[in-house]
């Protein structure tokens, strides 16, 4: 006779998660630079600079941490935030001189 599995509650995979995190990037992890980007109960991925770390909780409880490198897609959207970015100073100052205020 097989036993049925019974799933960990969104709310004990919430624990889980966030003991890991706490394990993995300590307890001053927003401090050190650490941005949470995505997550839910059973998972969250957190980016620093160039590295992203994954953490997955599945139904059973257990833990899965992955550490790489940020993706192209990551890092093409960086470099378009950039962009508009200069591209919206250059165009503020280019209007401030337009209406005198330089």
């Amino acid at each position: 006779m097989t036993e049925e599995i019974e799933p960990i509650s969104p709310d004990q995979a919430r624990k889980i998660l966030d003991d890991a995190i706490l394990q993995r990037l300590g307890e001053n992890w927003e401090d050190e630079g650490w941005m949470m980007v995505s997550g839910n109960d059973f998972m969250a991925r957190m980016t620093r600079k160039r590295t992203n770390v994954d953490f997955y909780v599945d139904l059973l409880g257990s833990v899965k941490v992955e550490e790489k490198e940020i993706n192209a897609g990551q890092d093409f959207g960086r470099q378009i935030a950039w962009a508009f970015l200069i591209a919206s100073i250059v165009i503020a100052l280019l209007l401030a001189r337009i209406a005198g205020y330089l």
